[in-house]
């Protein structure tokens, strides 16, 4: 019925999962809240999503006035919101730094960064209308912008393609968001424009990079190193900012379609599992937190289910409803924002 009612008013056919989602998250995140009237848990409006406003008056409300099929879609969606946050609170626990704190600084890097070459320059194909240093540019005066307006709890997309084109749409609410994703980025491109941030002021900053070094054949440990001294630039210049990176995603295998199909399929995904499993120690030591969203995405092979991606690597709109929720889940319970 609701999606029906949303087709009826042209909202995506995928909004009533998003809003579902976000109703079991919102009642789970009351549930655990102590309630002024102990009788009575009222729940405020949670999100509007194109002409569709969802609100909760009360657990009461909803138990007495709901039919038995709504009671059991709403538990089912609490159930895999309550899955989904458990793991990333696993996750964060397990991240939490030994020996550096949240609030440390990192004043020096451990070794300059490294310039960057004509061959090192990310290829953007022919689809895309500007060049690298272009699409540089363009994200430097955006990033200017945004640092003049110094909006409240604003959100940075930083990485590659993935990045770029997630739909803003479909980013959570509330927020204020600045995607500085480019398509074909490396993570050595990325440390090296990371100042262009310098001057906004992150509540939060979303990290992905690596799949283009491993199709362009750089070796993990320069992946690695970088990653390293990315999220201790950022910690360096934006103390206050919650850093979270999150790991490479799995490739299709044999079923990509994408360009560069030979180049991705030459990729083991095993090898992508161990990158991810270092990148998290690395988070650990560094003071970051680790979005692991590889098992999220992956199938029983641990290839990238085809439902959730358009070629093998970028991902459907399918694809980034999980990964927006993930970011939910983090903005909401463990940023705080």
């Amino acid at each position: 019925m609701l999606s029906a009612f949303c087709i009826s008013r042209g909202v995506p056919p995928y909004a009533p999962t998003v809003v579902e989602a976000l109703a079991s998250l919102v009642v789970l995140r009351k549930l655990t809240e102590k309630p002024a009237n102990p009788t009575s848990l009222r729940i405020p409006m949670l999100e509007t999503v194109g002409n569709v406003k969802i609100r909760l008056l009360s657990v009461h409300f909803v138990l007495k006035n709901c039919p038995s099929w709504a009671i059991f879609s709403l538990a089912a969606n609490g159930l895999l919101a309550l899955a989904l946050t458990g793991l990333l609170l696993r996750q964060y626990r397990s991240n939490l730094p030994l020996n550096v704190q949240q609030t440390a600084v990192i004043n020096e890097l451990s070794y300059p960064l490294p310039e960057l070459t004509s061959e090192q320059i990310p290829e953007l194909g022919p689809r895309h209308h500007l060049n690298y240093r272009q699409w540089v540019n363009l994200l430097s005066r955006e990033a200017q912008a945004i640092a003049s307006q110094n909006p409240e709890n604003l959100t940075v997309l930083i990485g590659d393609s993935l990045s770029l084109w997630f739909p803003s749409e479909m980013l959570p609410s509330g927020l204020n968001w600045l995607n500085q994703g480019i398509s074909g980025e490396t993570s050595a491109g990325l440390l090296r424009r990371l100042e262009l941030l310098d001057r906004t002021d992150p509540s939060a900053i979303f990290v992905m990079v690596g799949i283009n070094d491993l199709i362009r054949g750089v070796q993990d440990e320069t992946i690695l190193a970088n990653q390293r001294l990315i999220i201790r630039y950022l910690r360096r210049v934006h103390p206050q900012a919650k850093i979270i990176l999150q790991s490479i995603l799995p490739h299709s295998g044999e079923s990509v379609t994408w360009e560069g199909r030979e180049y991705l399929k030459s990729i083991p995904n095993s090898r992508i599992r161990k990158i991810n499993q270092r990148s998290q120690k690395i988070a650990q030591t560094e003071g970051a937190i680790y979005l692991d969203l590889y098992p999220l995405f992956a199938d029983t092979n641990g290839k990238l289910q085809t439902e959730l991606t358009t070629d093998g690597l970028h991902l459907s709109p399918e694809g980034y409803l999980i990964w927006r929720n993930a970011i939910q889940v983090i903005c909401q319970v463990l940023v705080g924002i």
